[in-house]
C-alpha cells in the first residue's frame, strides 16, 4: 500500500471510531522523516488510547505494524510511526499547545472529506 493510500486508510479508521478534526498533511517535501502526517483528536485520554489502538489493530490485521509507538502512558498525545505515515492522536488541549498544523503549515493538506462522516470532517 502506498503512503497516501495508507494515510487515507488511517483517517477512515479514526473517523469510524469518532475521532474529531481528522487531517492528513503531506510533508514529504519538508522532511526525510515521513511522507504524511495523520492528525486527529479524541475527547479524552481514554478515547485517544482507543483511537490509536484501533488504528494499530486494523492495520495489523492487514500485516502492517508500526515501527514505533509513543505516548500510551500519558495518552495526551499518542504517536504511531508507520515510517511513511506518522499518526498523531491528541486530546484537544495538547493538540492546541503543540499546533502541528501550524508548525508544518508548508505541508500540503490532503482533502479527505469524501472519506469521512460529514460531521467529523472540516
Amino acid at each position: 500500500m502506498d503512503s497516501k493510500t495508507l494515510a487515507i486508510e488511517i483517517a477512515k479508521i479514526l473517523d469510524k471510531k469518532k475521532a474529531q478534526d481528522v487531517r492528513v498533511l503531506k510533508v514529504e517535501s519538508l522532511t526525510v522523516l515521513t511522507d504524511y502526517f495523520v492528525i486527529a483528536s479524541g475527547t479524552s485520554t481514554t478515547q485517544v488510547a482507543a483511537l490509536a489502538d484501533e488504528v494499530d489493530f486494523e492495520l495489523s490485521q492487514k500485516g502492517i505494524k508500526p515501527y514505533n509507538t509513543e505516548g500510551f502512558d500519558s495518552k495526551n498525545w499518542v504517536l504511531l510511526d508507520y515510517s511513511n505515515v506518522i499518526v498523531h492522536v491528541f486530546v484537544p488541549n495538547t493538540r492546541t499547545y503543540y499546533d502541528l498544523e501550524h508548525l508544518w503549515a508548508d505541508g500540503e493538506p490532503i482533502d479527505i472529506s469524501e472519506y469521512l462522516t460529514p460531521d467529523h470532517s472540516l
